[in-house]
Parts: structure tokens; sequence; C-alpha cells
């Protein structure tokens, strides 16, 4: 398969997660929205392992991707939300990670000093989506845990959130310092 075409499937594979909030919304049987639920991850995992293992990871992706489980985990969240399942604390907690991500990336592409930093999926992040999927089938299909999970989720998201602004913080850093002269140079052609 021509590396164009891979792009255009892996896209279409993140994009996918959009009609299935839509479905989601359509539905109202918890059983078919757990099931979407576990498709949406599963196209989420299926597209990152296909575009790491393939050498296909592109900028453009990177976007597409976390904005398309953005969009599936808000919406499923908000009808939840309006079905009585979770309540408004249990929502805000459950996207604080989203909120804080938000607002870092609308910072970063305001300060022209940050626009060229790589925003980059961190592994606190993808635990915290990983959970909130689990949070999710537990309100479709098993309620005791979801208070819990919510408690570990919020806990989770906070700590993301420090380690995503330390990461963006560090990367920020060490752009603006000067290279440092090769190995080997004398200290005399080296400026001050």
């Amino acid at each position: 398969m021509h590396r164009r075409a891979s792009l255009v499937l892996l896209n279409a594979l993140s994009l996918s997660r959009l009609p299935l909030a839509a479905v989601f919304i359509a539905v109202s049987d918890s059983r078919m929205r757990a099931f979407l639920v576990v498709l949406a991850a599963a196209t989420d995992f299926l597209d990152g392992w296909i575009a790491r293992h393939r050498g296909l990871a592109t900028r453009w992706g990177a976007l597409i991707d976390p904005v398309a489980d953005r969009a599936f985990m808000v919406t499923a969240f908000i009808v939840c939300l309006l079905d009585g399942l979770i309540g408004p604390v249990e929502l805000t907690l459950l996207l604080l990670r989203d909120i804080g991500t938000a607002i870092g990336f609308i910072v970063a592409q305001l300060r022209p000093d940050m626009r060229a930093i790589e925003l980059k999926a961190r592994m606190l992040g993808k635990l915290v989506t990983t959970l909130q999927l689990a949070v999710l089938l537990c309100v479709l299909l098993y309620p005791p845990l979801v208070r819990p999970l919510v408690a570990l989720v919020s806990l989770l998201s906070l700590a993301s959130v420090v380690d995503y602004t330390r990461a963006v913080w560090s990367q920020r850093q060490r752009q603006q310092r000067p290279p440092s002269p090769p190995l080997g140079t004398p200290m005399s052609t080296v400026r001050k």
C-alpha cells in the first residue's frame, strides 16, 4: 500500500470515532453504547499501532487522533450526564485533563515562542484516556465502580497536566538555549 493511501486510511480510522460519537447519542441501549466505547478504543489503538509500526506517524495525524478521541469521549460523557448516569461534578472531574490540555494548546498557539514545540501524547495522558474508557464502561455496565474510578481519573488527570506542562516547558527551555560549541572547540574561539 502506498504511503499516501496508508495515511488516508489511518486518518479515516481516527475520524471514524466522530460517527461513533453520533451513534452513541442516537442509541439508548447500554450494551450497544458499551460496544461503541470498545469499538472507539479499538480504532484508537489500531491507528496508533499502525502509525508507529509502519513509520506513518505525522504531525497531522498526531492532531487528528486526539481530537477524535476527545470528541468521542466528551460526547459520551455528556450523554451520560444528560441521561442522569453521572453528575456534573463527576463530569468535571472526568474532563479535568481535557480542559487542562485544551487550555495548554490554546496558550501554545497564542505564544510565538511556543508554536514550534511539538505536542506529543505522554504516558500519563494515555493512562487517563484508558481509565476514562473504563469509567464509561462502568457507567454503562457496572455503576458501583464509577466513583472510585472517577476519583482515580481526577488524581491522574492532575498529575498528567503537571507532567505535560513540565515536558512542554522543558522543550521550550531547550529551544531557547544557544547551541553548545562542538567538543574540541578551543575556548578562545567560543563567543561569550
